[in-house]
């Protein structure tokens, strides 16, 4: 049966969940698809996108979806093209572009290994791997948990349990109510967020982090397009291992962020990615590979995720 769902995607929340079950993933280009009615975690950054069990549904759910939309004052007026139009067609003379920092210590050796057959596979189809360098890639999930903060801090205020929001029963004064609603209608890592945000934006640092972080953001996007001047996408991991255990990572908040550090940069960028399976660990747990693209350049990315699905034989191979 088919898998489909549409969802939002602020730093890989698209991709990496995609990744983990051994299904495809797209984080449209930022504007691409409607954020009306979404609960808005950091503004600039937040996409919705479908995921899906293939490319191909990927295609025919961002057909229906993408679009203008006067409620959301940051949706694209660009017209909206057949994303379904390049499936199938061959990727020879295709430029694919493999950045080394997203291959380097960090990186599980099973995924890495399993990236790069994948780049071998399509290098058999055609298309032409360029090595490049994103020397910004070390700072981009500072900048990231610097930004998302600060914007979550700002749009979760509205949630005060008058406005919006869980409304606590406890609580004599104005001020009580509002104390308590919001202790008791966030979970500790959204706290812990609204606290990081609050934080950089505060007087006195908000030019040493919140302000180096919007900087860096223009250094990200720069990056991209210099990379684009060459190359028609970009090929990554999408997780730097497999899935882990439920509880796994929860106290270490700090190794939980490292595990975003190949997908934030997309966000940052504001660009298009779709994350497809591409192998398998020993023990038979999935491996995601992302494939970046340029700007409202959807249609490429599908069209080069859905060649290597093709090839790819998503059974989880059986084990001895």
């Amino acid at each position: 049966p088919l898998f489909r769902s549409a969802v939002s995607d602020t730093g890989g929340s698209i991709r990496q969940p995609a990744a983990f079950c051994g299904v495809t993933g797209l984080k449209p280009t930022y504007g691409r698809v409607s954020r009306y009615g979404l609960v808005a975690f950091a503004s600039s950054l937040d996409q919705i996108g479908p995921i899906a069990k293939n490319a191909q549904d990927c295609a025919w759910i961002l057909n229906a979806v993408a679009g203008f939309d006067p409620h959301d004052g940051t949706s694209s007026k660009r017209p909206v093209e057949d994303y379904t139009a390049k499936l199938g067609k061959d990727i020879k003379g295709l430029k694919i572009a493999i950045p080394k920092e997203f291959y380097t210590e960090g990186i599980d050796e099973d995924v890495r290994n399993a990236v790069m057959q994948a780049a071998k596979t399509y290098e058999k189809m055609g298309a032409e791997l360029v090595e490049c360098s994103m020397p910004s890639l070390k700072y981009a999930v500072a900048a990231y948990y610097l930004i998302a903060s600060a914007e979550a801090s700002s749009n979760l205020s509205r949630y005060d349990g008058i406005k919006y929001g869980h409304r606590s029963k406890v609580g004599d004064t104005f001020q009580e109510l509002i104390c308590n609603s919001r202790s008791e209608g966030f979970g500790s890592e959204v706290k812990r967020r609204i606290l990081l945000g609050n934080y950089a934006l505060s007087s006195g640092y908000y030019d040493a982090y919140y302000g180096k972080a919007m900087a860096l953001k223009q250094r990200i996007s720069a990056e991209y397009a210099h990379i684009f001047e060459t190359c028609d996408v970009i090929l990554t991991p999408t997780t730097p291992s497999v899935a882990y255990g439920v509880h796994e990572n929860v106290s270490d908040p700090v190794k939980m962020y490292q595990a975003d550090i190949c997908t934030v940069t997309v966000n940052i960028a504001s660009l298009p990615a779709i994350s497809t399976p591409c192998g398998y660990n020993a023990d038979g747990m999935p491996i995601g590979m992302s494939i970046v693209g340029k700007q409202f350049d959807e249609a490429t990315i599908l069209q080069v995720a859905d060649a290597f699905e093709q090839q790819f034989q998503t059974a989880v191979p059986v084990l001895k």
